[in-house]
């Protein structure tokens, strides 16, 4: 079976940093758009960020010059640099991956794959 892992998720003061991980297993042999999603509570879940299999990333104008989205292919992982973080940044983070190209305004639907999600909280 497949499985999208996330970790690295906790609680940080604003201006604090956290690296999240999405480790997969189990995905079969392809090219993949990935992409970090979060979701706040009461609020619809957002894009954070997409890379495609050559590396090209798209930033939420909300996280742009803040986040930074990478991979290592050889381990199979996803990650997510935050730095500079912002209470309004407090969500679930899901790591998601799609068969599709990462076209622009690429959705959730695309995503054939999702992990259970890391907790984010920024306290002021």
């Amino acid at each position: 079976q497949v499985q999208l892992v996330e970790s690295g998720g906790g609680s940080v003061q604003a201006g604090g940093s956290l690296r999240l991980s999405c480790v997969a297993s189990g995905l079969p042999s392809g090219s993949y758009c990935m992409a970090w999603f979060r979701q706040a509570p009461e609020k619809q879940r957002e894009r954070v960020a997409t890379i495609t299999a050559y590396g090209a990333v798209v930033y939420a104008d909300s996280v742009k010059g803040r986040f930074t989205i990478s991979k290592d292919n050889t381990k199979n992982a996803l990650y997510l640099q935050m730095n500079s973080l912002k209470p309004e940044d407090t969500a679930m983070y899901y790591c998601a991956a799609s068969m599709a190209r990462c076209y622009p305004g690429i959705i959730g639907s695309d995503f054939g794959y999702w992990g259970q999600g890391t907790q984010v909280t920024v306290s002021s």
